[in-house]
């Protein structure tokens, strides 16, 4: 369900004359998952493509304001003051079932970020006509010129036999922190009507009331000259029906919102294909006809549900992205781990392959490309390789942990090759596949290049491919509780046996430098950097530490202050680690791409570990050539156009 922002006819002249309104301010909730059920922020320059606050994560926690723990359907309204705001909710956990709330939250704020909150329970508060209710659906809030108070709407249903759910309104108290007197009748179509939201259009004036109809299935709307009854009766009467859709789709919709452009020159209209996993925006000019503008993504840090726009002004915009941050971590939608990145001289732009996911016991099968000019935005260039399918007819499933380099070959071309671990039966093996491009398609070699352990332990996973600038031969780094290394021949696509070393450094514990998995190998100044990662990939120590060596083989020596990276949970950043390195080309800039665990995926109840995301941020090194500590950041680095 969606609601955008309500103005009055004096609210809309202000936000619309005044040049100070800059941008757009979106709060949602993302799901039916309780830790979904949360209010996100968002921000956009055009009131049509929105770039998520805080990372995509809840600004305001549920259970820190709601009966249930849990909140739905927020809608946001700046008040006649102009410095005020108003934020309504349902209070509800939809796991409880769809007919399990019982009142709405209501919360007040002069900062956008600071909020104070206060609870309705109907059953508490109207216990003899709505004791039994069973529904209280998405308030609104907007201001009553003729009343001169601020109304609330919202749809109500109850459990006695024949109910459906109709609109209603109240007032609130001056402090809004209740509702004033019993439900008034506002609003119905017949049958369920839902998801209400009102608007004032000064060019015919009159209020356009938008809602979901199950007659007709769809967004439709009613328009009055009055918010009320004339004669104060509460029959909805003043309300004019129109038969048109709002929609312009046939998918399934719900929780429509509407918000005056800026400029005033047009209506932005929004609301939830939440059958279909994406928002719908659409255009009007006059409330009367609609355009279809875009969608949004089904999946990645912006898939937001039922939610409000309204317009910001600079300082306002700029005190929400100095508070929240416009986050560019995680940089990858969905779920990713293991990431590898690679810089293309052919293309020009850098490449990301990632383990895919989500999946209970790390069960992915198939690899994306992601590929970046600047690594802030990002493009999902597919699956690349699939396990699972005859591309690769050795392996069974769980691909992980992929590799990539470019290698160019004499005749000016580049030939590209992906090596990966990959469930083979019994246990995990090495294989590689080739490509004349960097997304693919790949190309398995037919078998395994690495099929036992040299230790006569462990998994061979967590594949790293290197080239030495300096012997201009390539090596192969692999191992999870123990890091071996070989060089490749010539063909790339298998292992020399006789330089087969096991390289896994000497001593530490779990809390210091004791070797787990994902060894990386760099070369800077005639130095040998060897990265990996220390205990398992859910543990809360998860983290990586780094040795150096004269030789791509070893021995290599734990530096004194080994560990660069490890997690920050003040800042909801856990599980830091599983390394790539990059470095800018022509420059002394360089970048650590990891992954972590989503923040709502930590509790052992949660499968810990299973549902990571890609990460980067700056790593430096010292005037000694030791690399300093790195510090997981929400925000990411800066454009590479400020590196430069």
């Amino acid at each position: 369900m969606i609601l955008a922002a309500i103005f009055t006819p004096k609210a809309i002249g202000a936000a619309n004359t005044s040049n100070d309104k800059v941008a757009y301010l979106f709060t949602y909730f993302t799901g039916n998952d309780p830790a979904q059920e949360q209010i996100c922020y968002a921000i956009s320059d055009d009131g049509y493509n929105f770039e998520p606050l805080n990372g995509g994560h809840p600004v305001i926690s549920s259970d820190t304001i709601a009966l249930t723990q849990c909140v739905r359907d927020p809608h946001i309204l700046r008040c006649e003051d102009g410095k005020t705001f108003y934020m309504v909710i349902t209070d509800m956990k939809s796991s409880l079932g769809w007919a399990s709330n019982r009142g709405m939250v209501l919360m007040k704020s002069t900062d956008l970020i600071n909020w104070q909150h206060s609870t309705v329970n109907f059953p508490t508060k109207y216990p003899k006509q709505w004791g039994n209710v069973t529904r209280v659906w998405a308030p609104e809030t907007i201001y009553d010129h003729q009343a001169k108070r601020y109304m609330v709407f919202y749809s109500l249903r109850t459990d006695a036999p024949g109910s459906f759910d109709r609109i209603y309104y109240s007032y609130v108290n001056d402090d809004f922190t209740d509702l004033i007197g019993e439900p008034r009748f506002l609003f119905d179509n017949g049958t369920s009507t839902i998801d209400g939201d009102i608007v004032y259009n000064p060019s015919d004036q009159l209020y356009h009331l938008f809602y979901k109809s199950e007659d007709g299935r769809g967004i439709f709307q009613a328009t009055s000259k009055t918010l009320t009854a004339p004669n104060g009766t509460p029959d909805g009467s003043q309300w004019t029906k129109l038969s048109a859709h709002v929609d312009q789709t046939q998918e399934a919709v719900e929780g429509v919102g509407v918000c005056q452009s800026i400029d005033g020159k047009s209506w932005i209209v929004m609301y939830d294909c939440y059958a279909n996993g994406h928002y719908q925006f659409c255009k009007s000019n006059d409330l009367k006809t609609f355009s279809f503008v875009q969608n949004t993504a089904t999946s990645g840090r912006f898939t937001p549900r039922h939610g409000t726009i309204i317009p910001i002004t600079q300082a306002e915009k700029e005190r929400l992205i100095a508070h929240y941050g416009n986050h560019r971590n995680p940089i990858l939608p969905d779920f990713h781990a293991d990431p590898e990145i690679l810089y293309s001289n052919k293309t020009k732009r850098y490449y990301i392959y990632s383990t895919n996911c989500g999946q209970p016991g790390w069960s992915g099968y198939t690899f994306n490309a992601f590929s970046s000019a600047d690594l802030i935005n990002w493009t999902d260039e597919g699956i690349v390789l699939d396990v699972k399918s005859d591309q690769v007819k050795w392996a069974c499933g769980s691909a992980w942990a992929p590799a990539a380099i470019e290698v160019k070959q004499r005749d000016g071309s580049y030939r590209y090759y992906l090596y990966f671990s990959a469930d083979a039966g019994k246990r995990k093996e090495i294989g590689v596949a080739v490509s004349d491009s960097p997304t693919g398609p790949f190309v398995d070699a037919g078998a395994p290049i690495v099929s036992e352990s040299p230790t006569g332990h462990g998994q061979q996973i967590d594949v790293d491919v290197f080239f030495d600038p300096k012997s201009k031969k390539h090596y192969l780094y692999w191992g999870n509780g123990y890091m071996a290394g070989a060089e490749l021949n010539a063909d790339l696509m298998s292992i020399k046996p006789s330089t087969i070393t096991v390289m896994t450094p000497e001593g530490g514990t779990l809390d210091t430098w004791a070797y787990r998995e994902a060894p990386y190998v760099i070369y800077r100044k005639g130095r040998y950097y060897f990265m990996w990662s220390v205990d398992d990939t859910g543990s809360p120590n998860y983290h990586v530490c780094y040795g150096t060596s004269k030789s791509p083989l070893g021995k290599i020596e734990v530096a004194a202050n080994p560990t660069i990276l490890k997690q920050v949970p003040e800042l909801g950043i856990y599980g830091t680690a599983h390394n790539s390195v990059i470095q800018i080309p022509g420059t002394d800039e360089w970048r650590i791409v990891y992954h972590r665990i989503n923040k709502n995926f930590v509790s052992p109840s949660k499968g810990p570990g299973t549902h990571r995301e890609v990460c980067i941020d700056r790593l430096t090194f010292d005037k000694k050539g030791n690399i300093l500590p790195v510090t997981p950041t929400l925000d990411g680095p800066e454009p590479l156009s400020m590196v430069r």
